[in-house]
């Protein structure tokens, strides 16, 4: 009984992987696909630990996820992709409502105080 559950495990956790790395490689939006490539590297830390390779295991979890992940974070961050998927989360939310799209970002929004004059 205890080794049909574990095998279960096994295949849920690959299919899991699987899902992981198939999102984080086809999402448009940066942010989701970092945080489908951090719970890939997670994913992949428990598979590890199941076969038996508890250095392996460590690793990944620190670096895969850990390192990686806030790098490309910091990455994002300093590029501006941050908070532009952020504005692009809350003009599908206004959409989804009705509001017309909501408001155009900053550097929109004052661009034309310069054509006045």
């Amino acid at each position: 009984m205890t080794a049909e559950l574990t095998e279960a495990f096994r295949i849920a956790l690959l299919v899991l992987l699987i899902a992981a790395a198939l999102a984080a490689a086809l999402m448009k939006r940066l942010v989701p696909a970092l945080v489908a490539f951090t719970s890939f590297s997670l994913v992949l830390s428990v598979l590890w630990v199941l076969l038996e390779a508890p250095d392996l295991a460590i690793t990944e979890a620190a670096v895969g996820a850990g390192v990686s992940g806030v790098l490309f974070y910091a990455a994002l961050h300093r590029m501006g992709q941050i908070k532009r998927s952020l504005i692009e989360k809350n003009a599908d939310k206004t959409d989804e409502n009705g509001d017309g799209g909501g408001q155009a970002p900053e550097s929109e929004a004052h661009g034309d105080e310069d054509d006045e004059e």
